[in-house]
């Protein structure tokens, strides 16, 4: 009996027109708040896609940037190679230039000590005067040194010098007579010579020990 009363007010208040409103006008509120939930939602995904579509160009123009860098940085690259290359080959065909250039200086100048050989050569086939024949080497050969002097090039001294590896080369070692002779050039087998401060052959030598 008692539910059959709850019934009959629940039916009253369904028919009520105010309850009516008031269910209805909660019924369109719950809607209404559903449609802004899915509105909210729908905003929340639209901007994460356009963050994330911001951030996808970014990447792309950053990478076209690197591109344009790198374009630019090997087009340099291969400029500079070329200049480099040129440089070298400029630089090698001055040197080959100079040295035969160099060379032919020199030639040039012992041409004139050979002219001088062969006249005494030939002079010498009637010469009867042996101090006259030595005479004659004698002037060419002290031509000689001064041509080589022209050109920097220079005897080493060695004999009575201290033994020194940076201009000397020992053949032998021989007892010196005295004790101011042990570690001194006492003999010369063969002469050294320097073009300015290069050794160009070293002066073979006989130490004292």
């Amino acid at each position: 009996m008692e539910e059959n009363q709850e019934n009959k007010v629940q039916e009253e208040e369904v028919q009520n027109p105010e309850v009516k409103e008031e269910v209805q006008e909660n019924t369109d509120n719950l809607s209404e708040k559903e449609e802004n939930t899915d509105k909210n939602k729908k905003n929340i995904f639209s901007r994460k896609k356009d963050k994330e579509k911001s951030k996808l160009q970014e990447k792309e123009a950053e990478i076209e940037q690197l591109k344009a860098e790198k374009a630019e940085l090997n087009d340099r690259f291969l400029r500079l190679f070329s200049e480099f290359d040129n440089y070298k080959k400029r630089v090698s065909k001055e040197k080959l230039d100079l040295i035969a250039t160099a060379s032919e200086k020199v030639i040039v100048s012992l041409l004139p000590i050979i002219d001088d050989f062969e006249r005494a050569i030939a002079a010498n086939e009637k010469v009867e005067d042996i101090n006259a024949i030595k005479e004659g080497f004698n002037l060419i050969y002290n031509k000689l040194v001064q041509t080589m002097k022209r050109f920097d090039v220079e005897e080493i001294q060695a004999k009575g010098e201290e033994f020194n590896t940076d201009f000397h080369e020992a053949v032998t070692h021989f007892p010196a007579q005295n004790e101011e002779d042990k570690g001194k050039v006492i003999d010369v087998t063969e002469k050294g010579y320097k073009l300015k401060d290069k050794v160009i052959r070293y002066a073979k030598v006989v130490v004292g020990q």
